[in-house]
């Protein structure tokens, strides 16, 4: 198993990079498809911010950094409009500025021990966090797997065809994972991503729905379309408030990783390393025209997967990106994968991550019998779970009563929702209630 930090690169290395590449390369591009920024750049910025975080983080911690979602309605909102002090390159403005607010934060955690940070996030309240990654992810893994995102593969093969893609791709990264381990293939089980990505991607061509017209299309060499971000009072103010919920995600990202691993980030490099080099990442892309940045869920489950903690593979994924950023037409060939090819891996990848979670709360030996300690959970669980797929739950409800769960969770600029929200009750109630810590033998 390549768990070492110090692992040297080789063939095997590389090719574990490029796996990553595939995990985080449908979710990082979609940010751009969706408001108009350059892929390139985009690409060039999550390369450039993953190997930036590396090196704040003293080469530890093995993470992808790549687009954030969360910062989607600034980039709508302030992106496309019209107003003074409105346009992309001020909503680009906004999130440079949110970036260094990771970094205030990151100086005033210097001088909070991980001891009290701990105490602060104790098993009880980490391991709802976790799942909730996970579990609030799960309707993008569905919407992925029925194509509901786009529509073109179902319009051509139905629902039940996309389905038996996506089965078949979670179907062969389980039999990679578990059927080549007992062959004795070991390196090979350490690819069940790769293997199946490969495997859905061919019964996807042969069911006739990968459309190559793109990759034609597509130039062999192209430098990113960079631009530079323009400032507003009105942009930083309803773009910065946003950076609170993400750092309170960053923390539950650093901590799922961490119980992947069995080691603890946030002591060594530290909470404060970690935050720097995230909002730094986030700074320098929105500075070259590309959207904020964040520590991915999804190379944190196909770490999980794999067992590979290696961070050289991230850092070869990054490298990867970079490249991919600029020869268009390799990114245009990746970009044809299908949505239910993605759909089918992802619940694997998403699902192993709420295990995480559950299996941190195990570890802990975190006593549930404990009235104090239940309500803390439950409270999590529900408002997390409840509040974090407004968005998804807009495509299978009422448009009124989506629109009142919206509008119940905003606060001023931002809503106040799922990770966020479930984090921030649960460290209120445990400093309320002041639950017992779990003896662990």
């Amino acid at each position: 198993m390549a768990d070492s930090l110090n692992e040297p690169i080789s063939g095997k290395t590389v090719v574990l990079g490029l796996q990553h590449t595939f995990v985080m390369f449908g979710a990082t591009v979609l940010v751009p498809l969706l408001t108009g920024l350059d892929v390139g750049v985009t690409l060039f910025a999550a390369g450039v911010g993953t190997w930036i975080f590396h090196i704040v983080t003293k080469f530890k911690v093995p993470v992808f950094l790549g687009s954030s979602f969360a910062f989607l309605p600034a980039l709508f909102v302030i992106g496309q409009g019209t107003g003074p002090g409105m346009g992309m390159p001020y909503a680009l403005g906004g999130i440079f500025v949110a970036g260094l607010l990771y970094v205030v934060v990151s100086i005033i955690f210097t001088f909070v021990k991980a001891d009290v940070l701990h105490k602060i996030l104790p098993p009880h309240v980490t391991g709802p966090v976790i799942i909730l990654i996970g579990v609030i992810l799960a309707p993008v893994a569905i919407l992925n797997s029925v194509d509901g995102y786009v529509g073109a593969v179902s319009a051509k093969i139905g629902i039940i065809g996309c389905w038996v893609i996506a089965i078949f791709t979670f179907a062969v990264a389980i039999f990679v994972k578990i059927g080549f381990k007992k062959l004795k293939w070991d390196f090979l089980s350490l690819l069940p991503v790769l293997i199946a990505i490969i495997a859905g991607y061919i019964l996807a061509v042969i069911m006739g729905v990968v459309d190559f017209s793109g990759v034609a299309k597509a130039a062999w060499f192209g430098l990113p379309n960079f631009t530079l971000p323009k400032f507003s009072l009105t942009a930083i103010s309803f773009t910065v408030p946003i950076a609170i919920v993400t750092m309170v995600e960053h923390f539950g990202d650093i901590l799922a990783i961490g119980n992947v691993t069995k080691r603890d980030f946030i002591k060594d490099p530290g909470i404060n390393r970690t935050l720097l080099g995230d909002g730094l990442a986030t700074s320098l892309s929105a500075f070259i025209g590309g959207p904020a940045n964040t520590t991915y869920s999804e190379n944190t489950g196909a770490v999980a997967l794999t067992g590979v903690y290696n961070p050289w593979v991230m850092r070869i994924a990054a490298i990867f990106a970079i490249l991919l950023a600029m020869i268009p037409k390799f990114s245009a060939l990746i970009l044809t994968v299908p949505a239910p090819v993605i759909g089918g891996i992802s619940i694997l990848l998403f699902g192993m991550i709420s295990s995480i979670g559950v299996k941190n709360m195990v570890d802990a030996r975190v006593n549930l019998d404990d009235p104090k300690k239940l309500m803390i959970v439950a409270a999590m669980l529900v408002l997390g779970l409840g509040t974090g797929s407004v968005a998804q739950l807009a495509q299978f409800i009422p448009a009124e009563s989506a629109a009142l769960t919206a509008q119940a969770i905003k606060l001023g600029p931002f809503s106040l929702g799922g990770l966020g929200l479930a984090a921030i009750v649960g460290i209120i109630l445990n400093l309320i209630l002041r639950p017992k810590a779990d003896k662990v033998e």
